[in-house]
């Protein structure tokens, strides 16, 4: 009897601990649930912030004044730079599709397509989809295992060019392949409605143009159809189509990344700006650097001209859009025939109305408000795009080209050179009485500016041109921070500035010294800490880093 008792006493007290470990594991296995639940939730608010980051801008222009055969040109060429997307989606990562398949979230698939790829464009491309380790520093350009003791004893005559891949064949030996052999299943539908635009225009040079460009397209020659595009003066319609910036391939520089930006041309603006040119030889003259340094004459066939946007696609729709180009690239158009700057005004006006203005009305000091104006916007924006052209792109010490000395830190100091030394030729200009209004505008403006482009990050080489000026303003004391958090310009120590670091920059870039310029960008490429807090009150203020754009025929009401 006994041991009966002891058998159901010990079977109740194994009931009970299984009952009691039951609980336990169910009570552990919600507690998981609930931390893996709220992981992902945690997970999604922070995607759905960082898409959050970015405001959708309309892309429109007046198409009441467009003919029809214009309309039908615009069909046309926007179907054109349409086949820019999926070859720059190719360059900078491989395929789209297997990435897009490989992301079940919509809201990071969402971020993927917005900046091409599973890197943050926004956060110094670091990744936000599981299973990526860092960006290679080369993009898909170059094979991302290759080494740069390797590439620079590779024998292959054209392997710095701007319009070859480098890939390995089955022994593992590298070899180059061509643009338009590696993308011909983009460029050569894209040069087909090139050519079926070209059907459409009036204008014989803007005709014979987009015909140039359709070769080039086939061919990877790109001079002919930019030594025509510097002659067209009178074309109401424009397009940028084709490998064009070098800011993609960050190991060295050398890739071009295929784009493409639809334009209409605003008549007025255009004419007002035209006066300008003229000054380009007298503003190249007059630089605050020794004479070796701006022996060079910019082309006189330069122009400026304003536009508005009405289609974005590849490098030029990601990260921090563009709001003027200054093209061609290619340092014998520009020594032969300068270049042209377009302001794409509507872009800029966007930026300046939804991200500029609040900045403004949180980082400048109450008082200098009253100096962020467009005009001045759109002056510092239009010189930035003028400086381009302007300086040394030979270096004077027999180092060959500036952009091939400095490699993979030329872009950065290029926008820098852009920037200080667009500001300097507003204020000759202002002197002049060419430009009107209060210096303090345009450089108040300026300064609001350096916080608007410095979050676009330090893999953005616009980003870490202005973190090297933010830096060096402040060592100058060309602006103080007040006990408010925020920043008082001080326009005399910011005139000295300009004139001191515009000098720097064309210095480093005619001696082509490689050394220094790493050594700038490793000193003044980084945002100090109370900078850092001072942006994040921006962020949690929700003022948009950048825009993206709804656009294409059915916005402009053309189909």
């Amino acid at each position: 009897m006994k041991k009966i008792f002891y058998y159901i006493f010990v079977s109740s007290l194994i009931l009970a601990s299984c009952q009691n470990n039951q609980k336990e594991r169910e009570a552990t296995k919600v507690q998981h649930t609930e931390t893996k639940q709220n992981m992902q939730k945690e997970k999604t608010n922070d995607i759905q912030q960082k898409i959050n980051q970015y405001i959708e801008v309309k892309l429109v222009t007046d198409t009441s004044k467009l003919n029809e055969k214009e309309k039908k040109m615009l069909v046309h060429l926007i179907k054109a730079v349409q086949y820019m997307d999926p070859a720059f989606w190719e360059q900078t990562y491989g395929d789209k599709q297997e990435l897009m398949n490989r992301i079940k979230d919509p809201l990071i698939r969402k971020y993927a397509e917005i900046n091409y790829g599973p890197w943050d464009r926004m956060n110094d491309n670091k990744t936000f989809v599981e299973g990526f380790g860092n960006k290679p520093a080369g993009a898909n350009f170059y094979p991302a295992d290759m080494t740069k003791t390797e590439f620079e004893k590779a024998d292959l005559p054209d392997k710095t060019s701007q319009y070859t891949l480098l890939r390995r064949n089955k022994e593992g030996k590298l070899y180059t392949i061509a643009y338009h052999t590696a993308f011909e299943k983009y460029v050569k539908p894209a040069a087909e409605e090139l050519q079926k635009a070209a059907g459409y225009a009036q204008d014989p040079m803007f005709k014979k143009y987009l015909q140039l460009r359709a070769k080039a397209l086939l061919t990877d020659q790109y001079q002919p159809s930019d030594m025509h595009w510097m002659d067209m003066k009178n074309n109401h319609i424009d397009i940028v189509i084709g490998p064009i910036e070098n800011y993609e391939d960050q190991l060295y520089n050398y890739k071009t990344g295929y784009e493409g930006v639809v334009l209409v041309k605003d008549m007025e603006w255009s004419k007002k700006l035209a006066k300008f040119i003229k000054y380009l030889p007298e503003l190249q003259k007059n630089l605050p650097v020794e004479a070796a340094y701006k022996q060079e004459k910019p082309g006189t066939r330069s122009d400026l001209n304003a536009y508005d946007a009405v289609y974005y696609s590849g490098e030029a729709n990601t990260g921090g859009k563009t709001i003027a180009i200054n093209l061609p690239n290619d340092e014998e158009v520009q020594l032969k025939k300068g270049t042209r700057r377009l302001q794409l005004k509507n872009v800029m006006k966007a930026k300046f109305d939804k991200i500029l203005v609040p900045i403004a009305n949180m980082l400048i000091t109450p008082e200098q408000r009253k100096h962020i104006k467009f005009d001045a916007f759109f002056a510092n924006t239009m010189f930035h795009e003028v400086a381009h052209g302007l300086g040394i792109k030979n270096t004077i010490n027999g180092k060959g080209k500036a952009r091939t000395a400095l490699k993979e830190h030329y872009s950065a100091i290029e926008e820098g050179k852009a920037d200080i030394l667009g500001l300097y030729m507003v204020d000759q200009l202002h002197r002049k009485g060419e430009l009107k209004g209060d210096m303090k505008d345009y450089m108040t403006t300026f300064m609001a500016s350096i916080f608007r482009s410095i979050r676009f990050g330090a893999a953005d080489a616009h980003g870490v041109a202005n973190m090297i000026r933010f830096n060096y303003f402040n060592e100058k004391g060309a602006f103080t921070r007040n006990p408010d958090g925020t920043y008082k310009v001080n326009y005399d120590k910011m005139y000295d500035a300009m004139k001191t670091l515009s000098a720097l920059i064309l210095k480093l870039q005619g001696d082509g010294d490689y050394q220094a310029v790493s050594r700038l960008i490793k000193e003044k490429g980084i945002v100090p800490k109370q900078l850092q807090q001072d942006l994040q009150k921006l962020n949690e203020a929700r003022i948009p880093v950048d825009i993206i754009f709804k656009q294409g025929t059915n916005v402009l009401g053309i189909e």
